[in-house]
């Protein structure tokens, strides 16, 4: 099988413009685009890892990135155990770290 391939200039899937939003992680805002899950907003913060284990505090983010393994649950709103990798941002969301870690408490 060989890839077909086409100019950039040619290609019907385009992105359209951005449409900034700022979330609130830990008390601080990250800038994020509209349509990134909380996880690709914070990926793209530079942040890795936004959670602990239970167990030994090890240090979480995303592993499996489709909500299978939970590794990347964090507190939006309030409410505690959603999966950033499949929630989408909204501008304005509050984020805070999920975990039994002394780095867990924002």
């Amino acid at each position: 099988m060989t890839s077909h391939r086409m100019p950039a200039g040619s290609d019907p899937a385009r992105p359209g413009p951005d449409h900034p939003l700022t979330i609130w992680v830990d008390g601080e805002p990250v800038p994020g685009t509209a349509g990134q899950t909380i996880a690709g907003v914070l990926l793209g913060a530079g942040r890795r890892q936004w959670r602990t284990t239970s167990q030994d505090g090890a240090p979480r983010g995303v592993f499996c990135g489709i909500g299978v393994c939970f590794d990347c649950v964090v507190e939006v709103n309030g409410l505690r155990d959603v999966r950033a990798c499949l929630r989408r941002a909204q501008d304005g969301d509050v984020v805070a770290r999920q975990g039994a870690g002394p780095e867990a408490t924002p």
